[in-house]
């Protein structure tokens, strides 16, 4: 079993997202291990690109912030090697195809020997993954695709197993960023995929506070943060500021 996979056995997961590079390598290293100690289970890394089309504003500022550090895909690995030494917890790359698509296997055996335990490459259809997912599992890492709402249920039961680590559904139609509701449908589209697959499943795009990651909570087996601790991040919050964030969030505790 892989070590994502193992983050969901003892407790529901949380999952956490940041941009690799956002204020520096150093600056983004050291709000990944805040978060770490704040109590994230999953660290989501993201690789840097200027045209991160399922993402939101605060997510696209903090992409053009690593950019204007000349984040490149080796810094990224770098600060995965830095988390690595202070910390055993799984990370997933989530990342567009075009800033890794040249030279694929060589960065997917770099990024196994820097600590990586998975990939999500979230503009790559299913349809035309068969070789990147190979040769990411040929280096026994994780690969996980993302159902949208607008998933059908075909397609949907193709996804879910086809996926490794958990699966992951993106509540909100449209891009990331916080929002002030959960969807109606949530619990329905949640209990159709566990029709499909008994893999945890765990939900993004829009989460900002304890009361929707506790309602998350009720029907899936992780919840997923990014835009709140991107928008953290702009702002500049300290170590203590950031672990505190992180834990105001978790309701587990």
């Amino acid at each position: 079993m892989s070590k994502i996979r193992d983050a969901f056995i003892k407790n529901k997961a949380f999952i956490g997202y940041l941009v690799a590079g956002d204020g520096g390598i150093t600056y983004a290293t050291e709000m990944a291990l805040a978060m770490i100690d704040g109590g994230v289970d999953i660290l989501e890394i993201g690789i840097p690109f200027s045209d991160p089309i399922a993402d939101g504003p605060v997510i696209q500022k903090g992409m053009q912030r690593a950019l204007t550090h000349a984040t490149s895909k080796e810094d990224v690995l770098r600060m995965v090697t830095k988390i690595k030494e202070q910390s055993d917890i799984p990370i997933l790359l989530f990342s567009y195809f075009n800033p890794i698509r040249k030279g694929f296997h060589e960065f997917v055996q770099k990024a196994k020997l820097s600590g990586v335990d998975g990939f999500l490459i979230v503009d790559l259809p299913l349809e035309e993954a068969e070789l990147t997912k190979k040769c990411i599992e040929d280096a026994s890492l994780d690969m996980i695709f993302v159902i949208a709402p607008s998933t059908s249920s075909a397609r949907l039961k193709k996804i879910a197993t086809e996926s490794s680590g958990f699966v992951y559904y993106a509540c909100q139609k449209g891009t990331s960023g916080m929002q002030d509701f959960l969807p109606t449908d949530l619990e329905d589209k949640i209990v159709q995929i566990k029709k499909e697959t008994s893999k945890p499943i765990g939900i993004g795009f829009g989460i900002k506070n304890k009361d929707m990651a506790k309602k998350v909570l009720e029907i899936a087996d992780g919840f997923i943060v990014g835009s709140l601790f991107v928008d953290g991040m702009e702002k500049k919050l300290d170590k203590a500021a950031m672990i505190n964030l992180t834990k105001s969030l978790d309701p587990r505790k």
